[in-house]
């Protein structure tokens, strides 16, 4: 496992959970707790997008399939806006062009769902050393 903040440290890093499966979220976020970090849902990129949330997030866990926008062309967005956030893409549908189309946007991981925990905190760990 990669070294993990100091729970001080975490205390201001917010990580968005952006995945339309409620039992999907609602585990990522769990596990978010438990690392320590701050953690918030949302079941569409467009009620990411318009929360109050978006320039507080220190990195953004998004689904590639969802309502509306792909994670993946949420992921775009933001950067097309300027945004910087590091974006982890989850999908249970692994696909070699979807990693490629994720990666080449700029994602720090793309992971397959059911999700390795440990993959998970070490994605973490790296997307926030880079973000910080």
């Amino acid at each position: 496992m990669g070294a993990i903040y100091h729970r001080e440290e975490r205390v201001a890093d917010m990580i968005s959970i952006v995945d339309d499966d409620v039992i999907v979220r609602e585990a990522t976020l769990s596990l978010v707790r438990a690392l320590g970090f701050t953690g918030v849902t949302f079941a569409s990129a467009e009620e990411f997008l318009h929360s109050d949330c978006v320039n507080d997030t220190s990195c953004l866990i998004a689904d590639v399939q969802l309502p509306g926008l792909s994670g993946i062309e949420l992921q775009i967005r933001l950067r097309a806006e300027g945004s910087r956030i590091p974006v982890i893409v989850m999908t249970a549908f692994p696909d070699a062009r979807i990693r490629v189309q994720a990666l080449d946007a700029g994602a720090v991981a793309f992971l397959s769902k059911p999700c390795d925990i440990e993959a998970l905190i070490d994605c973490l760990d790296r997307a926030l050393h880079a973000h910080n």
